[in-house]
C-alpha cells in the first residue's frame, strides 16, 4: 500500500510512478509536486498508457471528474491527493503552500462510501508498538501546548468563553467532506435541534470556518437560525482553548471533530468522517464495517504519523510529524507575535534590514528614534537601550546561537529574543526566559530527548554563539580553570554583578582560590578584536592568556569554568563542565552552578540541564533561516551554522564595522 515517508527511494529515481494530471494545481503548485517527487511519483500530462501509470486526482474537487473519466476510460488506478491535517498558517485559497499532503490509492480518505487507505489502516494494523503511541502521546500534547490547528494562524491569547456552553462546528457550503456524508443544510440544522435538546438551557456557540469568516465561502448556518441563547464565534480561537469548557461537541464532518477529540471529548458526529466509528465518537449514522474501538492515540498514530507524507521546507525532503510540529510552531509564533506590526525604536541603520526579514513578514516594522507613549503597535527596543522600568515596551536582544562572526563587526543575527517581562541579562526583575525556565522545571521524555539531542548536535558540531576563531594552541598540562573575559561595560556585568565587576578582578579572585591551577585566560572575541573595552591590566595572574581561539574548542580542553556572567558559562554547562559565576548570569541559581554571588530568592525550580537548555535554546528565541527567508526552529539554525550556509556582513557593513574599531581605539587612547 505504500504508506509513510520513510519507504520512498529519492526523487528522481527510475522507479517513479507516473501520474496523469487534469487538475492545473499539480501543475502550477511547486510544493505539491515536490512532495509528490519525494514520495516516488513524476507528474505528467496525456493519457496514461504504460503499466503502472496512475491518475492523480485532488480529492473529490470539482475537477476530479476529469481524472475519473480518463481512468475509466484507460482502466488507469486512480490515486486521491489532499491537504494533510496539519496544513499550515493559513487556508490554502490564501496561497500558501501545504505542509504535507495525503495520497490515497483506494479512496478519498473523508469519502465514507468505500474504504480509504486510511480506513485499512485504523482497521487493519496492529497500532500496538509502545514506541509509536508514545509518540502520538507526545505529538498531541505538544499540538496543544502550541495551540496549533491545521490552519495554525491562531492567537494563543483569545480568552475562552465562559464554561459551560456547547459547540456545534460550521463548515463550508459544498464542503467536499460534508457532501461525501451525504449532509446538507438540513442536517446542520438537525445538529442543532439535538444540541438544545441534549443541553437544555446551555448556551450554543457555532464555531464558523475559517473560510466563512475571511469571506471566502458561505457556511451552513444563518443568522435567522439562532436564538437568545445562541451565538456565532467568529473570532480566531483556538480549539484547545475553545473546547476546554464546552460541555460537548457537535459536528457533520469537520476536522475540529478530530481535534476535539484529543482535548478530551467525545464528540457527536452528524456525518461519517474518518475519525467516527472508532469508539472515539457519538455517531448519528454509523459505518457499519467499522467494528474497531480505538484509543486516542491508536487513531492519531494512524491518521497523523502512519498516513501523512510530511514535508520539511527548510531541507527539501519528507520528514516526520514532529519535524512539521518545529516548523508550525515556528511560523505560528512569528504570526503571533508580528501579526500587528511592530514600532523598532532607536535601531542603528545596519540592523533595520534585517529586523525587517526578521519581524516583518506580516506587517512591515516602523523605525522611529524614541519611545512614543500612545502607538497602534507594540514598540521593541534594544534591551540595553532602556532602562527596565519602562512598561508596555517589548525588549529585544541577540539569542544565544547567533551568527558566524561578531555582532560588533556587524554580522547580521540568525537568532533574537524578545521578552515582554524583562530581558534575561538583568536579575533586577524576571524575565521570560526565567518563566520558561520555571516551566521547564518538569520537562515530558519527548521534550527531554528533542534537549538531549539538541544538546548533542551542538557539542558535536562544536557551535557557540559567535562560531569565531581557531583551535587552541598546546596548553600547559595541570588542573585547568578557564575564566571568561567579557566586555568591560557589558549590560549582563552592570546589572547583574555586585562584588567583582571587572576582568582583572576576576582572574585575581580565581587565582588566590585556586594558587595551584592551570588557569586560562579568554578575552572576549570583541576586546580581541578591538571594537570594545575589557583587557586586563595585570595578564600575569593568569597561566596563559589564550587569544583567536574557537571557545567551543577550548571548552572541550578545560576542566571547569569561572565566569562572572559569560555565556561560556552556560555553554561549558551544555559540556558537562562545572562551572562557577561571580555574578546573576539567567543560568545561575537554579542547582546547576556553584555561585559566588547574590542570585534572585525567586529562582526556586531546580532544572535539569536539559529543562534549561529547553527553555534557554527553544522556547526562548526566535530564529530566522536566511536560505528560504521563513523563521525556523533551532535545528535549522544549528544546521545552517554546522554546514556554514549563513550570511556574512556585507561589504558596506565591514567598512562601518573596521571604522567603529578605529575610533573606539582612539576613544581608548584619548581616555588614558
Amino acid at each position: 500500500m505504500g504508506l509513510g515517508p520513510e519507504i520512498y527511494t529519492a526523487a528522481g529515481s527510475e522507479k517513479d510512478r507516473r501520474l496523469f494530471v487534469y487538475n492545473g494545481g499539480f501543475l502550477t503548485q511547486g510544493r505539491i509536486r515536490r512532495i509528490l517527487q519525494l514520495s516516488g511519483y513524476s507528474i505528467h500530462i496525456g493519457l496514461p498508457s504504460e503499466r503502472g501509470d496512475a491518475v492523480a486526482v485532488w480529492g473529490n474537487s470539482p475537477t476530479a471528474h476529469r481524472g475519473v473519466g480518463v481512468a475509466e476510460a484507460r482502466d488507469a488506478p486512480i490515486v486521491r491527493v489532499e491537504d494533510a491535517l496539519l496544513r499550515s498558517l493559513f487556508p490554502g485559497r490564501d496561497g500558501e503552500p501545504p505542509l504535507g499532503l495525503l495520497v490515497d490509492h483506494r479512496a478519498v480518505h473523508f469519502d465514507p462510501s468505500k474504504p480509504s487507505d486510511l480506513e485499512i489502516l485504523l482497521a487493519t494494523h496492529p497500532l500496538d508498538d509502545t514506541a509509536l503511541l508514545n509518540r502520538a502521546r507526545a505529538c498531541i500534547a505538544r499540538l496543544q501546548e502550541a495551540h496549533l490547528s491545521k490552519y495554525a494562524a491562531i492567537p494563543a491569547d483569545t480568552p475562552a468563553p465562559a464554561a459551560g456552553y456547547v459547540v456545534v462546528i460550521d463548515q463550508t457550503e459544498g464542503d467536499a467532506s460534508v457532501t461525501a456524508s451525504g449532509a446538507d443544510r438540513s442536517r446542520f440544522l438537525e445538529m442543532l435541534y439535538y444540541a438544545q435538546e441534549e443541553h437544555p438551557g446551555a448556551r450554543i456557540l457555532i464555531k464558523t470556518h475559517p473560510e466563512t469568516t475571511a469571506g471566502h465561502r458561505k457556511g451552513y448556518f444563518r443568522d435567522s437560525d439562532l436564538n437568545d441563547w445562541m451565538e456565532f464565534i467568529t473570532e480566531p480561537i483556538s480549539p484547545y482553548t475553545l473546547f476546554e469548557g464546552a460541555l460537548g461537541v457537535y459536528t457533520v464532518s469537520s476536522g475540529l471533530g478530530f481535534e476535539a477529540i484529543f482535548a478530551g471529548h467525545k464528540p457527536r458526529v452528524f456525518g461519517q468522517p474518518f475519525y467516527a466509528g472508532w469508539g472515539l465518537t457519538q455517531d448519528a449514522f454509523e459505518i457499519q464495517r467499522r467494528q474497531r474501538v480505538l484509543t486516542r492515540a491508536q487513531l492519531f498514530a494512524a491518521a497523523m504519523i502512519l498516513y501523512p507524507r510530511w514535508y520539511d521546507p527548510y531541507r527539501d525532503t519528507l520528514c516526520t510529524l514532529e519535524t512539521v510540529i518545529d516548523t508550525l510552531e515556528a511560523l505560528a509564533r512569528s504570526w503571533r507575535e508580528d501579526r500587528q506590526g511592530w514600532t523598532a525604536i532607536g535601531m542603528s541603520n545596519w540592523k533595520r534590514p534585517h529586523l525587517q526579514k526578521f519581524y516583518g513578514a506580516y506587517k512591515e516594522l516602523t523605525f522611529a528614534d524614541t519611545p512614543m507613549d500612545i502607538s497602534s503597535k507594540p514598540q521593541m527596543v534594544w534591551a540595553s537601550k532602556i532602562d527596565l522600568g519602562r512598561k508596555g515596551i517589548t525588549r529585544i536582544e541577540d539569542g544565544f546561537i547567533r551568527s558566524r562572526g561578531l555582532g560588533a563587526a556587524l554580522t547580521p543575527p540568525l537568532s533574537l529574543v524578545t521578552d515582554d517581562l524583562g530581558i534575561y541579562y538583568n536579575p533586577a526583575a524576571p524575565s521570560r526566559l526565567e518563566k520558561w525556565i520555571e516551566t521547564r522545571a518538569t520537562l515530558r521524555p519527548d521534550q527531554k530527548l528533542r534537549a538531549t539531542r539538541l544538546i548533542r548536535s551542538l557539542t558535536d558540531a562544536g557551535l557557540s554563539k559567535y562560531n569565531t576563531g581557531n583551535a587552541p594552541d598546546a596548553l600547559p598540562e595541570g588542573h585547568r580553570i578557564l575564566v571568561c573575559g567579557q566586555v568591560a561595560d557589558d549590560a549582563s556585568i552592570r546589572t547583574g554583578t555586585s562584588d567583582i565587576t571587572t576582568n582583572q578582578a576576576l582572574l585575581d579572585a580565581v587565582r588566590a582560590a585556586n594558587p595551584d591551577a592551570v588557569i586560562l585566560f579568554k578575552p572576549h572575541p570583541d576586546v580581541e578584536a578591538g571594537l570594545r573595552e575589557g583587557a586586563l591590566t595585570n595578564p600575569a595572574a593568569a597561566t596563559q592568556i589564550v587569544t583567536n581561539t574557537d571557545p567551543a574548542a577550548l571548552l572541550a580542553q578545560v576542566h571547569e569554568v569561572h565566569t562572572m556572567t559569560s555565556l561560556m558559562g552556560f555553554e561549558a554547562l551544555l559540556r558537562g563542565l562545572p562551572v562557577t559565576t561571580y555574578g546573576a548570569p539567567f543560568y545561575a541559581g537554579w542547582g546547576l552552578t556553584t555561585d559566588r554571588s547574590d542570585v534572585p530568592p525567586r529562582r526556586r525550580a531546580t532544572p535539569t540541564l536539559e529543562g534549561l537548555a529547553h527553555a534557554a535554546l527553544i522556547d526562548y528565541p526566535r530564529y530566522f533561516d536566511p536560505k528560504t527567508g521563513l523563521p525556523c526552529p533551532v535545528e535549522v539554525a544549528i544546521l545552517r551554522l554546522s554546514q556554514g550556509d549563513v550570511p556574512r556582513p556585507s561589504r558596506r557593513n565591514r567598512l562601518l564595522s573596521r571604522l567603529q574599531s578605529i575610533f573606539a581605539s582612539k576613544a581608548h587612547l584619548w581616555r588614558k
